[in-house]
């Protein structure tokens, strides 16, 4: 080697050294106080081997190797492996936005069992990594906007969360404008119509000055689209009495609102344990009009965080890579055609996602309104005030509206056909279930489709306009076939 060969390996070494140097003395403790994720559960620490490379400064460069590594992992099929990636990738980088919106998705819709339904235990800890990477990234919108959307499109529910979310995301100045719509749309699920009116005015207050300044036909199709947003907000908000509800005067109740008289849906259902961990849901739903989705959801009756026809999902205050693996929850939507659904559901097949480790467990039926087509909200309203079931409506469980919740509960032993199950069939119903006639079934080819609002009182039959604000009718459990 020569001379000037060794010097510069010289200069390079001490180049080296000085600038780790500056890494370890001036940037690592900042980054650490005002930068760092803030997890307690998996720390804030790189493991022991990659000490070299942070101190060397290769934190930003192995971070962005080890995501084209991850890519790979996408492409098998292997998303086990991705999640340690994603965890030490955001650790190496708490900046790289990208890995932290797609860890989310990940984690929220890619666990799945055998028949595409999601492994909702790792939602909880979705929601924390969004959580983390807003608060290492509180200067774009990004990751605000996905923790809203999780909210808002995963889980379907508790729309004031999302409306929280996106209401932050648009404090940001760098947040695309198409992506502002979604508030109006969160604050009508939540039931805040007169917010969503007023945001939509906003925005197309916001889309009329960009057209002003660029008369450019993107410009003029956005504000078009804002405009028939609030035609469309006013005519619903008058057609389905909402501003009769707001006078107070008696008027909505003596009008002839869309949403008048209320509905009665008609619910009933019945469950069979056809084989270990094989199950048969059907039941009743009269509601003609193609658009129904029912939500169901089987899950351990002693969970601490479940809620009515859900859980706590931001229970989560780290992100882990592992949800509780005795903790089962299935959540399911179940289709209804002509009046009627049917559903085999076989959990067999992923005993990890389904273990079943506890004694009991309860099984919920549950339909909201808000999350409803336009065209079933049309009749139901957007607080389910044109709804109702003289045996299952409830007024409690989500606060200020009418939605359907059954309750049933069902024990292991049932559920895995032991002991007295062994070789007698379980069914568990309610009361007011009836069986479908011979040769009916939902799952034919020829759909019925009526208008909803045309003879609703005559399809649906007189239907009580007071909420019970419980299960109404009794229920049955654990009766065996003869």
């Amino acid at each position: 080697m020569g001379v000037a060969m060794k010097k510069l390996v010289v200069w390079i070494a001490v180049l080296a050294i000085v600038q780790g140097a500056l890494s370890n003395i001036v940037v690592r403790p900042r980054y650490a106080r005002d930068f760092a994720p803030k997890s307690t559960r998996e720390g804030g620490q790189l493991p022991s081997e990659l000490i070299f490379l942070q101190f060397f400064g290769f934190r930003e460069f192995l971070a962005g190797m080890l995501w084209v590594r991850a890519d790979e992992f996408f492409e098998r099929g292997n998303y086990d492996a991705i999640l340690p990636i994603i965890r030490l990738v955001t650790w190496l980088d708490p900046h790289y936005i990208d890995v932290y919106a797609t860890g989310m998705w990940h984690l929220g819709y890619n666990f799945t069992d055998e028949e595409s339904r999601s492994d909702r235990r790792y939602i909880p800890f979705a929601l924390a990594l969004g959580e983390e990477g807003a608060a290492n990234n509180p200067t774009t919108y990004e990751m605000f906007f996905e923790t809203g959307w999780m909210w808002f499109h995963k889980i379907d529910d508790d729309y004031h969360k999302a409306i929280e979310w996106f209401l932050r995301a648009n404090e940001r100045p760098d947040i695309l404008p198409a992506r502002r719509n979604l508030l109006a749309v969160a604050y009508q699920r939540a039931g805040q119509i007169d917010e969503a009116l007023n945001w939509y005015f906003k925005l197309l207050r916001d889309a009329e000055e960009r057209l002003a300044k660029h008369k450019e036909y993107t410009f003029r199709m956005n504000r078009d689209t804002i405009e028939g947003n609030v035609d469309n907000t006013l005519v619903r908000m008058a057609q389905r009495g909402h501003f009769a509800m707001q006078r107070n005067d008696g008027s909505y109740e003596t009008g002839a609102y869309d949403t008048r008289p209320p509905f009665d849906v008609g619910f009933s259902a019945r469950i069979m344990v056809e084989e270990p961990l094989v199950i048969r849901v059907e039941g009743t739903w009269n509601v003609l009009p193609v658009g129904t989705r029912i939500r169901m959801v089987l899950r351990d009756a002693d969970y601490e965080f479940g809620v009515p026809a859900g859980m706590v999902w931001d229970h989560a205050k780290d992100v882990n890579l592992d949800p509780p693996t005795d903790l089962t929850f299935m959540q399911d939507s179940l289709y209804v055609k002509n009046r009627r659904f049917s559903r085999r559901i076989d959990l067999s097949k992923d005993p990890t996602m389904y273990p079943f480790s506890k004694k009991t467990y309860i099984l919920e039926f549950y339909y909201n309104p808000r999350s409803a087509p336009a065209h079933m909200q049309d009749k139901f309203g957007w607080s389910g005030e044109g709804m109702t079931d003289r045996n299952f409506l409830d007024t409690k469980i989500r606060e200020g509206q009418r939605v359907m919740y059954c309750k049933l509960e069902m024990t292991q032993d049932q559920i895995l056909r032991r002991g007295e199950w062994f070789d007698r069939t379980p069914v568990i119903k309610t009361t007011n279930f009836v069986p479908p006639r011979a040769g009916a079934s939902p799952e034919g080819e020829v759909i019925i489709v009526p208008g909803l609002r045309a003879g609703a009182a005559k399809e649906g039959g007189p239907a009580p306009t007071g909420g019970q604000g419980g299960n109404g009718g009794p229920i049955a459990t654990g009766v065996a076939n003869p």
